[in-house]
């Protein structure tokens, strides 16, 4: 019996979250359990580096699991592929070191939000990305995401997995760039807090719009019982680009 890690991408258009249900929701967790038991597989779970809400992609996500394999790791990520649906995809099998484990090995993580700036729909890209209009001002959602950088204490943000968890939380990169009408947003820290990423969007993108003062973000920061009381960006922005590990 060996361990196994893999890269995994999906769409999350269609999946309730990454997370298994008791009910019959569909799952990003519970498809690749799916395609693991076609191959043998009969562990209880398979343990992933975190759980993203329904509609949020990954190109990153990666999990880990006992499988008793013979053949090569390349082989092991083809039978998976052959077994799963098109919105999901299995990018690279490795054998894990002992002791690894997806979540608490992990050093860093990198999520991705993606705003299309424009006053026309667009259907195809705005399933993966959140359409705001008519313009925005970059320089001063890229000032207010500078003061996001270092450890705070992102209470007004997020939650922490746990109830009595805490919340500050170590931010290596928030940063703005645009394509066009495409803008992204690339935020990496040692960890996140529920929800965090979409509700720090929420307040950029309320900068940029006008709506809020660039020193509206750095007040929530400097209060641990103060509350964005703004709307939560929506799930078809984020990504998981990646999990970093040593």
């Amino acid at each position: 019996m060996g361990l196994y890690k893999s890269i995994i991408a999906y769409d999350g258009t269609d999946f309730v979250g990454y997370q298994r249900q008791a009910d019959e929701h569909r799952t990003v967790q519970g498809t690749i359990e799916q395609a693991l038991g076609k191959l043998g597989w009969s562990g209880n779970a398979i343990i992933a580096s975190g759980r993203t809400d329904a509609g949020v992609h990954a190109r990153g996500q990666v999990v880990a699991f006992e499988l008793e394999w013979a053949q090569e790791s390349d082989v092991l990520t083809r039978a998976l592929n052959a077994n799963l649906p098109r919105d999901v995809a299995v990018w690279d099998t490795q054998p894990a070191p002992d002791g690894f484990h997806p979540r608490f090995s992990a050093r860093q993580r990198h999520y991705r939000y993606t705003l299309l700036v424009s006053s026309h729909r667009d259907p195809l890209r705005e399933r993966y990305a959140w359409r705001v209009t008519p313009t925005v001002d970059l320089q001063a959602m890229q000032a207010t995401a500078d003061s996001l950088v270092g450890r705070h204490d992102f209470a007004a943000f997020g939650r922490p997995p746990k109830p009595e968890g805490t919340t500050v939380r170590n931010v290596l990169r928030a940063q703005w760039d645009q394509v066009g009408e495409r803008l992204s947003f690339d935020i990496e820290a040692e960890a996140f807090l529920y929800h965090m990423v979409r509700r720090l969007v929420a307040a950029l993108v309320a900068v940029g719009l006008g709506h809020s003062r660039p020193e509206s973000v750095t007040v929530l920061l400097d209060d641990p019982d103060a509350r964005w009381q703004g709307a939560i960006a929506p799930a078809c922005g984020l990504c998981l680009e990646a999990v970093i590990y040593d």
